[in-house]
């Protein structure tokens, strides 16, 4: 899930929002330690679009990526269940 700026453009929801993201572009992630977070470095993803903590805004869309060099992370079913923290993420495209 990513947020959908007026112009079109996408970014991170929360880390490092001011980040602009492009389509088939592949982005290294980078570790920017955030009050209030859990240090957990990594484009953060989930093999199905099922986060309900996530939901309600209208400038959240998902996205289809492709990842590579990652870790798994068994999170709560609520927060969409598997994460996986990539070490680099490209957008393939948004879904419907």
């Amino acid at each position: 899930m990513m947020t959908k700026r007026k112009d079109g453009s996408y970014g991170p929801l929360f880390i490092n929002r001011k980040q602009r993201v492009a389509l088939r572009t592949w982005y290294v992630a980078e570790d920017h330690r955030t009050i209030g977070y859990a240090h957990r470095p990594g484009w953060h993803c989930c093999p199905k679009p099922h986060a309900p903590h996530m939901m309600g805004r209208d400038n959240r869309v998902w996205v289809e990526v492709e990842i590579k060099d990652y870790n798994e992370e068994q999170r709560p079913k609520s927060q969409g269940g598997m994460w996986y923290l990539a070490k680099e993420m490209q957008i393939i495209k948004e879904l419907e």
